[in-house]
């Protein structure tokens, strides 16, 4: 067999630098993703379980609805105990708008309503607001956006377990980072053993100094560096 001639071994060293390098720049990005990627992820959605109890808890209560089921709606004009009227009342102030700005439009069921118009997708929304913001898109049914404010309502407990399902998947992630991340370079030692014989048989068979270099110049820049022709494009 060839195995023994430089040129094969060059070419099996150069691959196994390739790899290991590969290899470090793996445990690079689980260093960051444990570092910073995970952990932010964990508190952000710790804080919307919060966010979502705290608002479930507010929406219970606020909630009182009367015989049609419908809790009185807080507006500018007064208190709005029929549903009927109160979808009159949002689609006016939607024609009474005069910027996309947010404006304030009162209280329903514990959450202050925030009225705007989305510019991009030229829709009304209302965003309820209390420990975290649910946006709702309205539509131009009088009963339709008062079912859509309360089907957001209502989806709290839905989508609480949902960031508790994803939160429980990022723990195990990072976990699994954790227990990844000091692995060694498996052919470590392969790449060992190799590289000293290479330098071995081009020692024995006294390549010239040029191409001595080149070797050494590989061995020496097994960290990738940046080059500065990268730097100025």
């Amino acid at each position: 067999s060839n195995a023994g001639l430089p040129h094969d071994l060059d070419i099996d060293v150069s691959r196994l630098k390739l790899l290991k390098a590969n290899h470090l720049s793996q445990r690079y990005a689980l260093e960051d993703q444990i570092l910073k990627e995970f952990p932010q992820k964990i508190k952000s959605l710790e804080q919307r379980i919060e966010g979502y109890r705290a608002d479930i808890d507010q929406r219970k209560r606020n909630t009182e609805p009367n015989e049609d089921g419908f809790s009185p709606m807080f507006m500018p004009g007064g208190t709005v105990r029929e549903k009927k009227a109160a979808g009159d009342a949002i689609l006016g102030l939607c024609k009474s708008m005069t910027s996309p700005n947010p404006i304030s439009i009162g209280q329903y069921r514990g959450f202050d309503m925030e009225l705007s118009f989305d510019t991009f997708s030229r829709e009304y929304k209302i965003t309820l607001i209390h420990q975290l913001r649910h946006t709702v898109t309205l539509g131009t049914d009088i009963f339709g956006n008062i079912q859509r404010l309360d089907n957001t309502l209502g989806a709290f407990e839905e989508r609480m377990a949902a960031c508790a399902e994803q939160l429980e998947n990022t723990r195990v992630q990072l976990e699994n980072a954790k227990a990844e991340v000091h692995k060694p370079f498996s052919q470590e030692e392969e790449l060992k053993a190799k590289s000293e014989r290479l330098n071995e048989l081009n020692a024995m068979l006294n390549l010239d100094k040029r191409e001595n270099e080149i070797v050494d110049g590989e061995r020496a820049d097994e960290e990738p560096s940046r080059s500065s022709d990268d730097r100025e494009r």
